[in-house]
C-alpha cells in the first residue's frame, strides 16, 4: 500500500507540473497573439497630382499601412495602398525584381527603385515618396520619359557595321573584349542617375545625361561595332557630353551599382584622343 501511495503522490505532482506548463504555454501563446494583433502603422506621404482635374495643384497625401500585413519593400506598400485604400493612386511597376526599371521614383530624398527600397520600420518617421525630379509629371508618381527615350534613340544603341557581307553573320568577340562591357550593359534605363544630375536638370534637351552617355560608351567600345569615329563625332559639341561637371550624383544613386561617371570620363578621354588625331591628320 505504501508503494501505491507513493506512486499516487508522484503522479499527482507530475499532473500538477504538466498543468503548470500547459497554462504557461497558453499564456505565452495568448500574449504572442495579442502582440501580433497590435498594428504597426507606418505613414507614407505620397506626391499626388492629376492634370485632368481643372485647377488642381500637386499635394502630398498621407496613407497609413500596417507593416504586419505588408511586404518589406516600398513597392509592396504602394500596391497595398492602391488595392485597399486609394485606387486612383498612379505609378509604374512591372517585374518587381529590379530588372525593368519601371518603378523608379524618389524615396526619402533618393532616386531609386521602389521594388528594391526597403520600408523604413521607424514608425515615428513618415516615408516621403515623389516622382523622379526635374521631369514633367504625367500623373502622381509617373514621370514623362519621352525626352529620355528620344535621347537614348539618338545614340543608335545597336551594332553598326560597314561591311555589308557581315549582315546576318554571327559576330564573334574575344573574352577580353566581352569583359569590357561589364558594368555597362546591365543598365536598365530607369533614369535614376540622369534625374539626379544637376547638369541634366539645367540642360535636359541638349545634355544627353549619365544613362544615355554610359550606353553611348557601351557601343563605342564594343569591338564588333565599326562606327566608333562617327559615334564620337556626334558627341563632339559643347553640350552632348561636356556639360558633365563630374558631380557624381549619378554613380551614388544608381540602384544597380553601376558607375556612369567613370564611363563619361572615359568618353571624354576617347574624344580628346580622337580630336587630336583628326587635327594631326588635317595638318599633314
Amino acid at each position: 500500500m505504501s508503494g501505491f501511495g507513493i506512486s499516487r503522490t508522484v503522479l499527482r505532482k507530475s499532473c500538477q507540473t504538466a498543468c503548470l506548463y500547459t497554462q504557461t504555454a497558453r499564456c505565452a501563446a495568448s500574449a504572442a497573439a495579442v502582440e501580433k494583433e497590435q498594428p504597426r502603422l507606418k505613414t507614407f506621404s505620397v506626391y499626388r497630382w492629376n492634370p485632368e482635374e481643372k485647377g488642381s495643384q500637386p499635394y502630398m497625401k498621407k496613407y497609413k499601412v500596417d507593416l504586419n500585413d505588408c511586404g518589406p519593400m516600398v513597392l509592396d506598400a504602394l500596391i497595398k495602398i492602391k488595392n485597399e485604400q486609394d485606387p486612383t493612386l498612379t505609378f509604374r511597376r512591372s517585374c518587381r525584381e529590379g530588372i525593368c526599371g519601371s518603378c523608379a521614383m524618389n524615396i526619402k530624398g533618393t532616386n531609386t527603385l521602389a521594388c528594391l527600397s526597403r520600408i523604413d520600420t521607424n514608425l515615428s518617421k513618415p516615408t516621403k515618396i515623389y516622382p523622379l525630379p526635374h521631369m514633367y509629371v504625367v500623373k502622381d508618381l509617373v514621370p514623362d520619359m519621352a525626352n529620355f527615350y528620344a535621347q537614348y534613340r539618338s545614340i543608335e544603341p545597336f551594332l553598326k557595321q560597314k561591311d555589308v557581307s557581315k549582315a546576318g553573320v554571327e559576330n564573334h568577340q574575344s573574352v577580353e573584349d566581352r569583359q569590357k562591357l561589364d558594368g555597362l550593359y546591365e543598365c536598365i534605363l530607369c533614369a535614376c542617375c540622369s534625374t539626379s544630375c544637376p547638369s541634366y536638370w539645367w540642360n535636359p534637351t541638349k545634355y544627353l545625361g549619365p544613362a544615355v552617355l554610359m550606353q553611348a560608351y557601351r557601343w563605342i567600345i564594343d569591338s564588333r561595332d565599326e562606327y566608333t569615329a562617327e559615334r564620337l563625332d556626334r558627341l563632339n559639341d559643347p553640350f552632348s557630353l561636356y556639360r558633365c561637371h563630374t558631380i557624381m550624383n549619378c554613380t551614388k544613386t544608381c540602384p544597380k551599382g553601376l558607375n556612369p561617371g567613370l564611363a563619361i570620363a572615359e568618353l571624354k578621354k576617347m574624344l580628346a584622343t580622337h580630336n587630336s588625331s583628326a587635327v594631326a591628320i588635317s595638318q599633314k
